[in-house]
């Protein structure tokens, strides 16, 4: 059966003894944010995954071996992988949020911005008949509906390991108000589902696989 486990967390919820957990390279990446609320969701992030996959594998959350090695340059800050399961973390606003999975997935979570230039941000990111869509909306409404979008196309995109890079307008996915669909898609059979979390942010989970997964979503405890 392919099944994926989504768990959240809130930024709060992130603690100094959480930095026991991550090796030298996250410790040193910590250190380099210069924000307290980035600092905190990445160090939520890591101890998610480390603490999650370490339960499943019985071992103490500082051993298990996580590799984020970047498929272009080589570098440490690719998409993260374990040996066994798939992994996908993404973190914006109040909330952290890790899936895991038995095949290839991509989350992504972001806080609806109503101030931000949404006809500017969707023109480099939306294809054309998308734009065509989103000149339906006004205001807060258009906000929301190009948030969606976003997740959509960047959970599908965060599944794959390319991310944004691969340009969001490469993929076409169904209309804010439809039920979350993949209209154009080069890479494979791919499941896409809309998440609920609060009213500020919305969130998307894509699953590259043919056999429709089976979704679980759950609060992250200490």
């Amino acid at each position: 059966m392919n099944q994926v486990e989504v768990w959240w967390a809130r930024v709060e919820q992130a603690r100094p003894e959480f930095l026991a957990d991550l090796n030298a390279i996250e410790q040193e990446r910590y250190t380099r944010y210069r924000r307290e609320a980035d600092k905190a969701r990445f160090l939520l992030g890591v101890t998610m995954t480390r603490r999650l996959v370490g339960a499943r594998r019985s071992v103490a959350p500082a051993d298990v071996v996580l590799d984020r090695t970047c498929r272009d340059c080589g570098k440490a800050h690719g998409k993260v992988r374990a040996e066994g399961v798939e992994l996908s973390v993404s973190h914006s606003g109040e909330w952290v949020g890790l899936a895991i999975g038995t095949a290839p997935v991509g989350l992504d979570v972001e806080r609806v911005d109503s101030a931000q230039d949404v006809d500017g941000v969707a023109g480099m990111s939306l294809a054309p008949e998308e734009l065509q869509v989103l000149k339906q909306y006004d205001g807060a409404a258009k906000a929301r509906a190009f948030t969606r979008y976003w997740t959509r196309k960047e959970a599908l995109l965060k599944a794959t390991g390319d991310g944004i890079s691969a340009g969001l307008w490469t993929v076409v996915v169904s209309a804010p108000d439809q039920p979350a669909g993949v209209v154009r898609w080069d890479s494979g059979p791919a499941q896409l589902h809309d998440l609920e979390i609060d009213n500020d942010h919305l969130a998307a989970l894509a699953v590259l696989s043919a056999e429709p997964p089976v979704v679980t979503q759950d609060q992250f405890r200490i």
